[in-house]
């Protein structure tokens, strides 16, 4: 049985837990961060005081990403890809992610924790900068289905979240097709629609 210890609002989280869905491995997840706080058992195991961290046995990891990887390798090879060059392309998008966070920030908090709307000017400029980057991204899977490679797999589900996050935002964005396509396949995923697509709070 693996630990996740993470509040099921954050980005990171919701990654996890989709992951954990995707590969239907039973866990159990322990609330911590944001208003739930950090115990101090949760902070020997994760001194970063960030959300989330697992423990399966005797491996104890942080940084959802990495955990994406370890899960999909030990229990759910099928959600990545056997050639090397194509698991890199993967994650070249899965560590993408962390520069679109960073872009999205203000328009998700500003927007989502403090009431404002698209006029605002931190979030006028956050939801621009997240719009280039999303044509970024758009451009890339007008060449294929998926970030992963020919299948669904863990590559998909940093920026999958992120995906949701820019969609459910009150805030105007440009048609990107290829981006709007992704996206509305992964809502047929039942964990993804479960997990990721929650409200955001």
């Amino acid at each position: 049985m693996i630990t996740l210890w993470g509040r099921i609002n954050s980005h990171n989280v919701k990654k996890v837990v989709w992951a954990l869905g995707e590969a239907q491995v039973p866990f159990e997840r322990i609330d911590m961060g944001g208003k739930f706080g950090y115990s101090r058992q949760y902070q020997a195991l994760n001194p970063n005081r960030m959300v989330p961290a697992i423990s399966d046995g005797d491996v104890h990891l942080w940084e959802s990403n990495a955990i994406l990887r370890y899960l999909a390798d030990v229990h759910a090879p099928q959600l990545r890809a056997d050639d090397p060059a194509v698991r890199a392309s993967g994650d070249k998008w899965m560590d993408w992610q962390f520069h679109f966070a960073d872009a999205q920030r203000d328009s998700f908090l500003g927007v989502v924790r403090h009431g404002k709307d698209g006029t605002d000017t931190a979030v006028a400029a956050s939801a621009r900068a997240s719009e280039a980057m999303m044509a970024l991204l758009d451009a890339e899977l007008a060449t294929r289905d998926w970030l992963s490679g020919p299948a669904f797999g863990i590559a998909d589900m940093p920026m999958g979240v992120y995906a949701h996050t820019y969609f459910a935002l009150g805030i105007p964005r440009p048609d990107l097709p290829h981006l709007a396509d992704w996206y509305a396949r992964l809502r047929e995923r039942p964990a993804f629609a479960e997990i990721a697509a929650i409200p955001l709070t």
